[in-house]
């Protein structure tokens, strides 16, 4: 059970690789003819796959899912289209909570027998929170279906919210944990240095004066405003029929029709570029360069994800290559991005010693210059598409993958685009598509800066280099 993390997972001690679950949502495969164990090839195993089906219930619930031959799991999650975005400050904080609070029992499970069941089947139930959904996801065998749906909606339109206060000092343990992590930290630093007041800028995990305070009966007006009707959807991926799967779930929702009452604030205007630093006595300057970026619809994402490879998303990337490799300045030195309804943010991450933060951050420019001015290498392009394509035929073979696939594109109203398309809009992407993305997302003057080190006077100096505007930033 976590909140989400702009921050992207540590892969191999070689390299730190950029999580782009949101930049490509909807990219799940390619289709080079590329061969597999079985002898066949990328494109049969494309083409063996049956297009997804979605039916919208009574109750305006909707269900997607996509049979996969040959398994014998099932990915099931549910997901609700409300996040930390749609919070009042007053209220910052209870999405997560009230997905803590899931687990703790429901109408016809207590807390123990959801763990023990689950147990049982072998499979693991987990839960997670980013701006705008929440989602319960399992992966089961197929021949438990039922009995992991069954649990699974009770959960989600049926919690009891018992123990509000023991899980409240759980959460508030997870916020300190946050806290005590400057590598986390600082990405909520800068969401806010990019964001500003609005919700998109507050971290997803929430504010430990609200969750300390929060009433149960918040929780469930929240809850009840929230998980209901078209805000829910439920995806499937593995050894599952459609038709019966509408069955069940159709048994199991709420038998009353209802309307979301959560109330979703528009990002009307973006703030000018912020500048936020946290004073603690580090070995390291925890730095994060960010700026806005572009809606999850939005045709540049396949440029913006061929950047991001380009640039800091894998270890042949410039910046791990430069800053890392060659010149051992950092340890951790990553690019990343997220993509939201209206609007989006990007990113570079890193940790580097107070010698060497200076350095850092000019190179990280001089970078940023060259490929903005289409100054990209020989063959740079075609690796980073090769990265993105075979990462996405891999994601084939997880049931779990490609059901987050389709309850993030239905959850979020979002194009679910075909695989073939695109791999072909990948492939189509162009040099100087790659260099406006540098252009357009990372110029200077739109450089906000957020860091957690022992002396603010390093840090401001530093960053001032990248946008000078920063240094007159209170």
């Amino acid at each position: 059970m976590s909140p989400e993390r702009v921050k992207p997972s540590v892969g191999t001690k070689r390299a730190t690789v950029a999580a782009r679950a949101e930049v490509t949502a909807h990219h799940n495969c390619h289709e080079r003819r590329t061969a597999n164990p079985s002898g066949g090839t990328a494109t049969d195993t494309i083409a063996a796959v049956a297009e997804p089906e979605t039916t919208t219930l009574a109750g305006g619930e909707r269900v997607i899912s996509e049979r996969i031959p040959g398994v014998r799991s099932v990915a099931l999650g549910l997901w609700i289209a409300t996040g930390s975005r749609d919070e009042p400050r007053s209220r910052a904080g209870v999405s997560h909570f009230i997905e803590h609070l899931l687990f703790k029992g429901s109408s016809r499970y207590g807390a123990q027998e959801i763990a023990e069941l689950f147990d049982a089947m072998g499979g693991e139930l987990n839960a997670a929170t980013s701006r705008e959904t929440t989602v319960l996801y399992t992966r089961v065998p197929d021949d438990r279906l039922e009995l992991a749906l069954d649990a699974m909606a009770d959960m989600v339109f049926a919690p009891t919210f018992d123990d509000v206060d023991s899980e409240r000092e759980v959460v508030l343990e997870e916020i300190a944990m946050v806290d005590d992590n400057p590598q986390d930290l600082v990405h909520d630093i800068a969401a806010e240095a990019v964001f500003g007041a609005h919700p998109l800028g507050r971290p997803v995990i929430g504010s430990a004066d609200v969750i300390s305070r929060v009433s149960p009966r918040a929780l469930r007006a929240w809850h009840g405003g929230a998980y209901v009707g078209a805000n829910v959807v439920l995806a499937a991926a593995g050894n599952v029929r459609h038709d019966a799967l509408v069955d069940l779930f159709g048994k199991q929702r709420p038998r009353r029709p209802a309307a979301s009452r959560v109330r979703r604030p528009p990002l009307a205007r973006l703030p000018r570029p912020g500048y936020r630093f946290l004073q603690r006595r580090t070995e390291q300057y925890h730095v994060v360069l960010a700026a806005p970026g572009i809606p999850r619809d939005d045709e540049r994402r396949y440029a913006v994800s061929l950047l991001d490879a380009i640039l800091g998303g894998s270890a042949s990337s410039r910046l791990f290559q430069e800053i890392r490799e060659k010149r051992g300045m950092a340890y951790s030195v990553y690019t990343y991005g997220s993509q939201y309804a209206e609007t989006g943010q990007v990113g570079i991450y890193v940790g580097t010693r107070e010698d060497n933060l200076r350095e850092c951050l000019d190179v990280t420019a001089a970078e940023l210059q060259d490929v903005a001015a289409g100054n990209l290498r020989d063959g740079e392009l075609d690796r980073a598409k090769e990265n993105l394509e075979g990462r996405l035929l891999l994601s084939l073979e997880s049931t779990s993958n490609r059901m987050t696939r389709l309850g993030r594109a239905l959850v979020s109203e979002t194009e679910l685009v075909t695989v073939r398309e695109t791999i072909r809009r990948i492939r189509a992407v162009t040099e100087e598509d790659v260099a406006a993305a540098a252009r357009d997302l990372f110029a200077p003057e739109r450089l906000s800066a957020a860091g957690i080190g022992p002396r603010e006077s390093r840090f401001r100096s530093a960053v001032a280099r990248l946008n000078p505007a920063l240094a007159e930033r209170p």
